[in-house]
Formats: C-alpha cells, sequence, structure tokens
C-alpha cells in the first residue's frame, strides 16, 4: 500500500482511555498525532479521545479527565491507540473488548502502548500473536493471557494492524512508527524534529540498555560516526572493532551496552534507512541504491528492508 493510500485510510485516530490510564502514555498520541507535529502544512490525523462513557475518567497520579465521547467513536476510527493503565487489577469492560473486537474485525488498525497490552489481550485480540509491553508487566501478561507470546525485550511489534509496545518512551517510538507507515520516512522524520526526539528506534531494539550511549562523543560513537559515512563499502565486524581499536569480542559487548542492539544488526538498520529515504525522495534505480547502501544487490536490498519493515 503506498503511503498515500494508507494515509487515507488511517486518518481518524481515536484514543481509547480508561480508569487509571498512564497521563504519559495519552500525552505520546496526542503529541505525534495532533497538529503541532505538522506545523505548515495541513494535519493528516484527525484525533479524538474516547471513554468506556462520556465524562470524567481517572488518570494515575493525575486529576480525572474529561472525556466527551463515548465507545461509540470506535466504530469509525481507522487507527485505534490503547494507552497504558496503572491498575492492571481493574477488570477491562466486556463492552470495551467487544467494541475493539468489532472494530479490527471491520480493518481498523488497533495499537498499545505500555500496559494498554493487557486490554488487547483481555479482548482476545493477542491470542496466538507476539505482542509486547513494559519489561516489569511482562511476566504478569504471559501468565494472566498464556495464549498471547509476549516477548518483553524490544521496544515494539508490528503485527500489521496489532500493534504493542513497551512502556514509556516506547510509545513515541510506536507512534513515529505509525507516521511512517501512513506517510513515509521525510514525513516521520519531522515529526520526530518538532518534538525533539529520535527520528527511529527500531522495534527490535532493547528495551534496557546496559549503559546510555554517552553524549559527549566518547565511547563507540566515533566509530558508529565512520561508520555511517562509508555505508557503501563491505564494512566488516573486524573492520569496525579494527577502527575502535578493539578485539572483536570486547567491540560488541560493549556495542551492544552502548545500543542495545549487535554492531551488524545496527549496521543494516542504518543501511534500510538511508535506503527508504533514498527510495522515496529520489528516481534512482533499486540497483543504484542498494549499491549505495552496501546492500550489493536488489534482491539483497529487498530482502533486508522486507525484514526491517516488520518490526
Amino acid at each position: 500500500m503506498s503511503p498515500a493510500n494508507a494515509a487515507a485510510r488511517r486518518a481518524t485516530v481515536a484514543i481509547l482511555v480508561l480508569d487509571s490510564v498512564v497521563p504519559f502514555d495519552l500525552g505520546v498520541p496526542l503529541a505525534v498525532f495532533g497538529t503541532a507535529p505538522f506545523e505548515g502544512a495541513t494535519a493528516p490525523y484527525t484525533v479524538r479521545v474516547c471513554a468506556t462513557r462520556r465524562g470524567p475518567v481517572s488518570m494515575a497520579g493525575a486529576p480525572p479527565l474529561l472525556v466527551s465521547l463515548g465507545l461509540g467513536a470506535l466504530a469509525s476510527a481507522d487507527t485505534i491507540i490503547v494507552p497504558g493503565i496503572d491498575d492492571l487489577d481493574r477488570p477491562i469492560p466486556p463492552r470495551v473488548c467487544a467494541a475493539l473486537r468489532a472494530a479490527y474485525d471491520r480493518g481498523a488498525r488497533i495499537a498499545s502502548i505500555c500496559t494498554g497490552a493487557f486490554v488487547l489481550a483481555a479482548a482476545g485480540l493477542l491470542d496466538g500473536r507476539v505482542a509486547t509491553t513494559h519489561w516489569r508487566n511482562a511476566a504478569a501478561l504471559a501468565e494472566r493471557h498464556p495464549a498471547v507470546r509476549v516477548d518483553p525485550r524490544v521496544l515494539y511489534v508490528d503485527d500489521g494492524r496489532l500493534l504493542t509496545s513497551a512502556g514509556v518512551a516506547a510509545g513515541i517510538d510506536l507512534c513515529l512508527h505509525l507516521v511512517r507507515r501512513d506517510h513515509g520516512a521525510a514525513v516521520a522524520n519531522g515529526v520526530a524534529r518538532r518534538l525533539v526526539v529520535a527520528p527511529q528506534r527500531a522495534g527490535g531494539q532493547a528495551q534496557f540498555v546496559e549503559a546510555p550511549v554517552p553524549t559527549d562523543g566518547g565511547g563507540l560513537e566515533p566509530t558508529r560516526s565512520w561508520a555511517l559515512q562509508r555505508l557503501g563499502a563491505p564494512l566488516t565486524l573486524d573492520a569496525l572493532a579494527a577502527h575502535a581499536r578493539l578485539s572483536r569480542r570486547t567491540f560488541t559487548r560493549r556495542f551492544r551496552a552502548e545500543t542495545g542492539v549487535s554492531p551488524l544488526r545496527w549496521l543494516v538498520h542504518q543501511r534500510v534507512l538511508v535506503a527508504r529515504h533514498l527510495l522515496e525522495t529520489t528516481d534512482e534505480p533499486v540497483e543504484r541504491i542498494a549499491a549505495r547502501t552496501g546492500f550489493g544487490s536488489a534482491l539483497s536490498l529487498r530482502l533486508h528492508f522486507r525484514g526491517a519493515m516488520k518490526t
């Protein structure tokens, strides 16, 4: 599906808030899909906040939120976002589950942020699928819903029309991923710039990174910058380790500690990002783009691109 066609289908975003909703998780889709990030252009999304019923909805650690729309808003939504909830012992109302199932059956795209995955799981939408949530709640999700294949390691999981994300900032990554799916990398990057966040973290990246990436140019950042300038070259693990003046083993360990992924996985991801940008913004043939980004052939580019789009 082209970005234009996808955008036409995903223009109305309904954010479903339940009692004990986490304010940050609610704020993320409001910020990403709202009008402010698309300054200078017509905002492609209409955002609606709805609840089980019209009226006040309790918020975790904050005053109640007054919501003017009920579950009927889900019936016409193209995309539904379910933010996290703080009280996981509160039963999910059966009519919420029924409304979510009906929305999915008619073709809506449904995504959860953090513990919002418990709501999707209660509706039976995640049965037999891979899903994620905040790593602290992953065991509880797996125990309560054994039919769900819970992966506590990743930032988000894209399973077509059902998406789940880890906690807190991972919701930003998921929402930017949706914008990228709908409108392409250039638009998503523009939204990220206006929100002053990273343009993309791959869904398969680890939730927990052992050591933060240095902000002063230290650590392995010089080697990553060196590699980004040579994506078209045949970069090997040995070459990367040699540039950092480390053994392969030490380099791999430190690289994973700083980024949460292996060096070669990081390299493929960077190449896919550049290739996607070139595919969307230039008329260069695929073979030429494959060569420029180090994939060697159009077939290799397509295989890696297809794999990256599943994360």
